[in-house]
């Protein structure tokens, strides 16, 4: 949902794939309640480096409803007696959609033929949408109601709070995460990302390989993770590049705490939630392809121009560093440095000097010398696209 469609060959500084899967430099085990980069800040919550933020008990164009039992803004809600996080049901897949109308039953499909040793259960956050889409979801939830619950908005959220209602709302120990244009192709998936968490208590988040296609068939489907994609990777590199996929996304409810408030306002939906589930433990990798990701013009992310999305990037950033209360400035400029370093030597191979230009400015808005970048890379690359006259194509 947050990555950048490029040319999918896995060039150093695209963000359909990370720079580095594993970057060089860090360590597999995070650091035990506070992260280098980080300042030191007592747990808030029981969580380190997370902001305190009150649990949030209402979005825009939600209802006025009590937050507990029913989430905010939606309807048709049995009474959810336990706190989110126990042992009703093992699992809660949590499938967000809006105008999916085209391709929200394949992704039903999918979680319904998922074969558990457990107990799980579907949880559909849909957002008002006009094509169709609720009351194919609708025709589901009656047609399995023992196995799946629906959260409708009375009126179009359009944001984050599609996703943290949903959180909210789920009971499982686990939640995988999935959007309704995009769906799974292993009927093992869910078993195996639970059997993989419960033999890695250390690890907070697990993810899997992906499967990219392309609708209008301009490109041939490709894996989001190159072979050298780490098996566990840890705080610091996730902020280097988003490698995971949201529909390949499992992780822990009770390790993930309450959702801070900003969250529903970002304009990326799975990278920050990545970062804060990374907070609690390490990110394991599974190396299979078990869910596809579809890439069309209506998707909300990847309709947009590459150069669209490294905006949206640049204000992650910025608006995540003011989020954690530039806790840890130290890295996150660091990564935003580097992320953008990288995106200027990928323009400056394709012959764009004015958008190789632009990202090694905002490279230097960062900490531009650090452990990935050398002065005499900086020198290099200023070299080549400041003093170095433009070849002569004639």
């Amino acid at each position: 949902m947050t990555k950048m469609s490029t040319d999918g060959n896995g060039h150093p500084g695209c963000v359909d794939q990370p720079p580095v899967n594993g970057h060089p430099g860090c360590v597999d085990q995070p650091p035990v309640n506070r992260h280098p980069g980080c300042v030191d800040q007592p747990p808030v919550n029981g969580q380190p480096g997370c902001v305190d933020q009150p649990p949030v008990n209402g979005h825009p164009g939600s209802v006025d409803q009590p937050p507990v039992n029913g989430h905010p803004g939606s309807v048709d809600q049995p009474p959810v007696n336990r706190h989110p996080g126990s042992v009703d049901v093992k699992v809660t897949v949590l499938v967000m959609t809006y105008n999916h109308a085209g391709f929200i039953a394949q992704a039903l499909d999918s979680t319904l033929a998922q074969r558990t040793a457990f107990e799980y259960e579907i949880l559909i956050s849909e957002d008002c949408s006009t094509d169709g889409t609720r009351e194919t979801v609708i025709a589901y939830g009656r047609k399995h109601p023992g196995k799946i619950r629906l959260l409708l908005s009375e009126q179009n959220i359009h944001g984050n709070a599609v996703v943290s209602r949903g959180i909210n709302a789920a009971r499982g120990e686990y939640i995988a995460l999935l959007d309704g244009d995009d769906y799974w192709i292993s009927p093992d998936k869910v078993q195996k990302q639970v059997d993989f968490l419960d033999a890695h208590p250390d690890c907070s988040i697990c993810f899997h390989n992906a499967r990219v296609i392309h609708e209008d068939g301009s490109k041939a489907p490709w894996n989001w993770n190159s072979e050298h994609q780490a098996r566990f990777s840890s705080f610091e590199d996730i902020w280097m590049g988003n490698f995971i996929t949201l529909c390949s996304t499992m992780f822990r409810r009770r390790a993930l705490g309450e959702l801070p408030r900003w969250y529903d306002g970002m304009a990326l939906t799975d990278w920050p939630l990545h970062v804060l589930n990374a907070r609690s433990g390490r990110i394991g990798y599974i190396d299979e392809v078990m869910c596809v990701y579809r890439h069309h013009s209506g998707g909300a992310y990847s309709s947009l121009t590459e150069w669209n999305k490294l905006e949206r990037t640049l204000q992650f950033y910025l608006s995540m560093n003011s989020n954690l209360n530039y806790r840890c400035d130290r890295l996150i400029r660091t990564a935003m440095s580097r992320y953008f370093f990288e995106w200027a030597q990928e323009y400056a191979n394709r012959g764009d000097r004015t958008h190789a230009r632009k990202c090694f400015k905002t490279s230097l808005k960062g900490r531009p010398i650090n452990q990935y970048i050398s002065g005499k890379q900086l020198l290099k690359m200023f070299s080549r696209l400041y003093l170095r006259m433009p070849r002569n194509t004639a």
